[in-house]
């Protein structure tokens, strides 16, 4: 007898394309933001459709262009509540409803990413899988059970602290460093630049 196959929730917060990444302002501007910015979002979602056992895929923003965009590409939305740590949970509670054994969230600006089925091997294990930024800080990917009632702690050094709550709910722990295409997000021109053939640039110019 086969088992019943695990169904793979993944939530994407993007508070708004529109005025996003303001740390890229002195090379790129706003609408050249705003366009880096969606083309990385279709890229993760791409990766997302593209992961075994995906059973749903949530947007968590209030933004409109932000909003046009998904339902442009037939997406769930469900309102920002205010802060990301707001929008991560919305975005579990919302999967757990539907049913999902697991739930990834992860962020919009991650340009590498093919799909994410590396995250989601633990199916319905008590096991949460923390993926840190390239500069070892940030949490970009997050996967965890989807009954976890887990406390999200994004901002500078969320890693560690996400860690932490995943050993205080008494969840296994699998940090995963090997993988580039799960770590490189984009917040700088640094982390641009090592991307820059990978998304869309306006005139298709690199940054200075």
């Amino acid at each position: 007898m086969t088992s019943e196959a695990v169904r793979i929730g993944v939530a994407v917060p993007i508070r708004a394309f529109d005025g996003g990444k303001a740390r890229l302002a002195p090379h790129l501007d706003r609408p050249e933001r705003a366009r880096l910015y969606q083309s990385m979002a279709d890229r993760v979602v791409d990766a997302a459709e593209a992961t075994a056992g995906l059973a749903a895929l949530t947007i968590v923003s209030s933004a409109p262009e932000v909003v046009r965009w998904a339902r442009g590409r037939g997406l769930d939305v469900l309102p920002d509540p205010g802060t990301l740590d707001g929008a991560a949970d919305a975005g579990r509670r919302h999967l757990a409803a539907d049913a999902v054994d697991r739930v990834v969230v992860v962020h919009a600006d991650l340009p590498m990413l093919t799909d994410l089925s590396p995250v989601t091997t633990p199916g319905r294990d008590p096991v949460v899988v923390a993926v840190p930024c390239r500069h070892d800080d940030g949490t970009p990917v997050l996967s965890l059970p989807a009954t976890a009632d887990f406390c999200f702690a994004y901002g500078p050094g969320s890693f560690r602290r996400h860690v932490a709550e995943a050993q205080r709910l008494g969840l296994h722990v699998v940090e995963r460093r090997d993988d580039d295409r799960l770590r490189h997000d984009v917040d700088s021109v640094d982390d641009l630049a090592m991307v820059a053939d990978l998304v869309a640039l306006d005139g298709g110019q690199s940054p200075a």
